[in-house]
């Protein structure tokens, strides 16, 4: 009777490896896959473009020089459309400016080939849970939003007063308000956002600021 196989735990995202060598790819699925990790690979990004692949990518393994479009310039390219997918480049020709470049242009990993497989598999690892942790914030941002969009204006002008740090009592004179009125408004606005307290509320205005969501 054969050993049974250990179980592994299996990746929502899916790992995208582009690299024009062959043999590499299979190698690298090979690996990936040992491990639980799903993975698809394409030899240009051009193929890859052309299939459209409809899967729920984690981060892609980019060979840096590659026919037609090379893997920085499909980096750039992701980037300039707001893809902020983590992206490991593996190279057997890097140099420093090449590197340097990749990484300022926003790169997760660059490796040299041969690449060392436990290397490889953190980097990987780091990425996916980076991108997850991006995606969560983004998706609380989005439901922050939603929830401020509730607020009438007078509770979304209320609340902004608050956060900009004056009491009910100022808020009330600079509106021509009672301060009862203030009160019950931001009342209002903090059960809308979800916000237990005043610290919470500021942060959670602060947050939409800071990445452009509230007006």
């Amino acid at each position: 009777m054969m050993a049974r196989k250990p179980e592994t735990v299996v990746a929502l995202e899916t790992v995208v490896i582009i690299d024009d060598d062959e043999a590499v790819r299979e190698a690298l699925e090979g690996l990936l896959d040992s491990v639980g990790l799903q993975v698809k690979s394409y030899g240009s990004v051009q193929q890859y473009v052309d299939q459209s692949p409809a899967i729920d990518v984690g981060c892609m393994v980019l060979d840096v020089r590659l026919p037609g479009r090379s893997g920085l310039d499909f980096q750039a390219e992701l980037a300039r459309s707001g893809n902020c997918l983590p992206v490991i480049f593996i190279s057997g020709h890097a140099d420093v400016p090449m590197s340097v470049r990749a990484m300022k242009a926003g790169a997760f990993e660059f490796l040299t080939k041969p690449v060392h497989h436990q290397e490889l598999l953190d980097a990987i690892h780091a990425a996916i849970a980076a991108h997850g942790e991006r995606r969560s914030q983004e998706r609380g941002l989005t439901t922050q939003r939603a929830r401020f969009d509730t607020l009438t204006a007078r509770e979304r002008e209320i609340t902004m007063m608050v956060v900009s740090g004056l009491r009910n009592k100022q808020i009330a004179d600079d509106l021509g308000l009672s301060e009862a009125t203030v009160k019950l408004h931001r009342g209002q606005a903090m059960r809308k956002m979800e916000a237990r307290s005043v610290v919470e509320l500021v942060r959670i205005v602060d947050s939409l600021t800071a990445t452009g969501r509230t007006p």
